[in-house]
Formats: C-alpha cells, sequence, structure tokens
C-alpha cells in the first residue's frame, strides 16, 4: 500500500533528497507558525517515490536545533515504499507540530508561514498576528491612525471615572489628558488606542471598519437558509453588547411544551450566558485582521458566535471548560471588566458550558483557522 498522500496542501510538503537545509528550515518554521503539517522526504513534486540514499534524522534534529529559533522537536518516521520502476526504497515522514512558542523563525532571522501548499515570507500583518498570539504584542494599545480625542464619548469617558470617584469633567484639560494617558484610553501622544475607541467611541467603525457585530436569524438550520432578520451593530463595545443582546432575546424561540391543554414555558438559557458569549467575543477577538466582523447566526437549532482570530498560543480548546483565563487584548479586559461587563478570572466559559450541561444541550469550542467559533445547542 503506498503511504503517500495523495498531493501537497496546507499540511503536506514534498522534498527530494536534495533537498538544502536552509530550504528544509524554512518549511518547518512555516509548518510550525501554523497548525503543524508533514514533510515527506524521498518524494517529487508530484508526489512519487524516489527514494533516500540514507537515513536523514540526525540532520533533521540538528536543523531543528540550530537553524529553527526557537528549537522544535518533530518525529521522524522511515517507511519503505516502490519507486516508479517497482524497486523498494525508504522515503521519511517528518512530522512538526503546531508550535507552542511561536513565532518561529530560520537562522538567517526570516519568518516564515503556510498558504495553501506553499510557504510565504511572513508580511507585517502576519508576522503581527504570530506575536500577538504569543503574548508578545498587544493590538488594543496601538494608536488609531486618524483618530483624535473628539471621536471619543466624554460622557462614557465620565462615568467610567466616576467609579473610582474621580470627577473627570471638573478637571482642568491637562489632568484630563493625563487620566485618559494613564488609563492607555489614549496614548502618551493623546491619540485614542484601538482598545479605548473600541470601549468610548462615538462611532469606532468610522476608524477600526473591523468593528462591529454582523447578527443574522435564518429560517431553518443552513447557512443557506432564508433570513428572517439581518443587522449591523455598531458603537462602543458595551453598546455593541446591549444591542446585540437584545438582538438575540427578542429573537430566539422560548422552549415550551404542551402539558394537558396549555403550552408550558420550559428552563431556557439565562442571559448571562449570551452576554458572556458576546462579551468574549468582543473582547478576545484579533482586532488586527482588518474587514472581518464578528458574526452571530441565529439558526432553529443552535447559535453561532464567530470571532476572527485564532486562540493563543498557550490555549488549548479542551482547556476551555475549565476556566482557562487569556488576554490577546488586555486593556479590553481591564476596561470592559472595570464597566463591569466581565471578569478576568477565566470563569465565563466555564459557565456557559455548566449552564448548558444543566439543560442537557451541547456547547462546541472551535478553533477553526483564523476563526473561534463557539456553537450553543438551542
Amino acid at each position: 500500500m503506498n503511504p503517500i498522500p495523495a498531493t501537497e496542501n496546507q499540511y503536506i510538503e514534498f522534498k527530494r533528497e536534495e533537498t538544502s537545509a536552509q530550504t528544509l528550515a524554512e518549511e518547518i518554521v512555516a509548518f510550525a507558525n501554523g497548525e503543524g503539517g508533514e514533510i515527506w522526504l524521498g518524494v517529487d513534486d508530484q508526489g512519487k517515490a524516489v527514494g533516500l540514499s540514507r537515513n536523514y534524522e540526525e540532520d533533521v534534529m540538528n536543523i531543528c536545533r540550530t537553524a529553527v529559533i526557537p528549537p522544535i522537536c518533530p518525529t521522524y518516521h522511515v517507511l519503505q515504499t516502490n519507486n516508479a520502476q517497482g524497486e523498494t526504497v525508504n522515503i521519511a515522514r517528518v512530522s512538526i507540530p503546531k508550535g507552542s512558542d511561536r513565532p518561529y523563525y530560520t537562522s538567517k532571522n526570516r519568518y516564515f508561514i503556510r498558504i495553501g501548499s506553499t510557504k510565504r515570507v511572513a508580511s507585517r500583518e502576519e508576522l503581527t498576528r504570530l506575536f500577538q498570539s504569543a503574548g508578545l504584542f498587544h493590538y488594543d494599545i496601538v494608536e488609531v491612525g486618524g483618530a483624535q480625542l473628539k471621536h471619543l464619548n466624554q460622557s462614557a469617558i465620565t462615568d467610567y471615572f466616576s467609579r473610582y470617584h474621580i470627577d473627570y469633567l471638573s478637571e482642568d484639560e491637562e489632568e484630563r489628558q493625563r487620566l485618559l494617558a494613564a488609563s492607555d484610553i489614549a496614548s502618551e501622544q493623546l491619540i485614542p488606542t484601538v482598545g479605548g475607541l473600541l470601549v468610548f467611541g462615538i462611532a469606532p467603525e468610522r476608524h477600526l471598519h473591523q468593528s462591529g457585530i454582523a447578527f443574522a436569524v435564518f429560517n431553518g438550520t443552513e447557512i443557506n437558509s432564508s433570513l428572517r432578520d439581518k443587522k449591523n451593530l455598531f458603537g462602543g463595545l458595551p453598546m455593541q453588547v446591549d444591542n446585540a443582546l437584545a438582538a438575540i432575546k427578542a429573537n430566539i424561540p422560548v422552549p415550551s411544551e404542551i402539558e394537558g391543554t396549555k403550552r408550558v414555558d420550559k428552563p431556557g438559557y439565562p442571559d448571562k450566558v449570551f452576554r458572556e458569549l458576546l462579551v468574549n467575543a468582543c473582547v478576545h477577538r484579533n482586532y488586527s485582521i482588518i474587514g472581518s466582523q464578528i458574526r452571530v447566526f441565529l439558526f432553529d437549532d443552535r447559535i453561532e458566535f464567530i470571532s476572527p482570530g485564532r486562540l493563543p498560543n498557550t490555549v488549548k480548546v479542551s482547556k476551555l471548560t475549565t476556566g482557562t483565563s487569556f488576554s490577546r487584548n488586555p486593556l479590553l479586559v481591564r476596561l470592559m471588566e472595570n464597566l463591569g461587563y466581565m471578569d478576568k478570572l477565566g470563569r465565563g466559559l466555564p459557565m456557559v458550558y455548566q449552564e448548558a450541561k444543566k439543560l442537557g444541550k451541547a456547547v462546541q469550542f472551535i478553533d477553526d483557522g483564523e476563526e473561534f467559533r463557539v456553537i450553543l445547542a438551542l
């Protein structure tokens, strides 16, 4: 039986024996920066076995220790198959895991990612995402180009500082500016930050086009079902969450059953479940991904919350039900926590899981490429 995969793809790469150590290092880095993958040595571009003249395991391990930074530990398996002439030849499968210490780069200081069946040098935006996933860079404290202090809602900011017994409006201009910079709502140059504009912006979508929640209600259980309702929700994150929750409650069916001659309402999800999933999507999404909004899709049998951006390096889907806390956007977490929309203890998703379990319903957490999806059965 031929063990070689049919074609190259996002997770499979074929390499002949003549491949240079540098090229191999680049392929390994690209896989480690993505979802992992396999390099098949001794196989040509058409997927035909051409064989290896010797065992390259030590060479591969040395490349992974010295030419891949930080080092990574793949697995190396020798397999036998037949070449085009019917001769038995040795080939090797090098399995590279999804890296837990991303971003990875080569000894020549080049970062590679996997796109389809090819590798390429990471663009600035892609590199930003890699550093975000490692917790080495936080996009929410970046200045928003073109934004000014006049684009912030002074009333909302006043209410925020009043929680700390600070009368923001009664302070002189210099002190107000100091407060904005000290809280990271604005930078030291008094330009609104991504997090500051998202929470306190009058219309943040004008400068951050990726901001907002797309809400859709479908008549059926498939994405191609007819639409019953559709709207785009904008404004600051507190407004987005409140309006999206109202839209869900207005459209979600109330579970019920017939008892005798009467229809009796059955227990359903409390508001805190939907609120938590909305806040989680708004606070933890990757705002460096341009042109992609948070989406909330309501079907007859489920509701889906889809936020752009994969989970950070340290977070596994299997840990989400037990209270793993992570913060891609620590400023957003701090501001929304202080406004009473969340806590930072990682208790939100476990609460969702437990509430679903009480009702005998399923909840799925899916890390799907550049999206994180929560599917809640109704």
